[in-house]
């Protein structure tokens, strides 16, 4: 582990300048440049919210507002976008760079760290563009906002910890990579984003608690949209279980690393 982070250090420039290099080559290569990172997402929100607003809108205690289910849905769409882009870019990031590990010699972890500085940068921008239509909606965050980055780094250290041992996995049983979507579609409607806890049956609500994600929405929901601080217990557990994946996904690509470019 020591050497690991003395490697991460010695290669930090590298590190910085190849998501520097990445954030604009994203520019260079569309007219529309880095806004097609804010645009997808934005544009899914809009969708449901045009769609389904009229039906949920009634369902949000609390907001006096008549966009309250666009502003609902932006904020849960901004935790998920963070972690989302992190787990699917770690899933294939060791397949996509197979020839860079075979010509160059780096440390092998500097490249989720890459994705994950981009994902930050790509999540930022989402949320300075989440922040200016709600201005537009007449809905300001107040002080619980200083919340949001705690939020942010419990959501990063849980992408990256399941994201590298998918990644690892993915590189020795291909199948992986096939089954990862269809699993994180599923994440993606067990949480509640799109729709509100209060329209599950209470029967089905319990299951909820099994869902890693839910404490972390609800915190970015409760933060941005409630104005009020999250769930600081369930964030807790969160937290442990981000480390504990964490610690296991740097053991395990540790293990297999040497093996690595073997099978690529």
């Amino acid at each position: 582990m020591k050497a690991m982070l003395v490697a991460i250090w010695r290669y930090r420039f590298f590190v910085l300048s190849s998501i520097k290099t990445e954030f604009r080559i994203k520019f260079v290569r569309s007219s529309l440049g880095g806004l097609w990172m804010i645009l997808h997402p934005l544009s899914q929100v809009l969708i449901f919210a045009f769609v389904l607003s009229a039906v949920m809108s009634a369902k949000l205690p609390g907001i006096d507002n008549r966009y309250a289910y666009a502003i609902y849905l932006m904020a849960g769409t901004l935790g998920w976008s963070l972690f989302a882009e992190i787990v699917n870019r770690c899933l294939t990031l060791f397949i996509e760079n197979a020839n860079i590990l075979k010509k160059l010699v780096f440390p092998k972890i500097a490249l989720p760290l890459i994705v994950t500085g981009s994902a930050l940068i790509n999540n930022t921008l989402l949320f300075v563009a989440i922040l200016l239509i709600f201005g537009v909606l007449g809905h300001l965050p107040g002080m619980a906002l200083l919340w949001l980055p705690v939020l942010m780094l419990i959501t990063i250290a849980l992408a990256l910890g399941l994201g590298l041992i998918l990644g690892v996995l993915n590189v020795f049983m291909r199948d992986i990579g096939q089954l990862v979507p269809v699993c994180m579609q599923f994440l993606f409607w067990f949480t509640p984003i799109v729709y509100t806890v209060n329209i599950i049956p209470e029967q089905y609500r319990k299951w909820l608690a099994i869902n890693p994600l839910f404490p972390v929405i609800t915190g970015y929901q409760n933060v941005l949209l409630y104005n009020k601080e999250p769930d600081l217990a369930g964030l807790g557990v969160i937290a442990l279980i981000a480390l504990v994946l964490l610690a296991f996904a740097l053991l395990l690509f540790r293990k297999a690393s040497p093996e690595m470019v073997d099978q690529l």
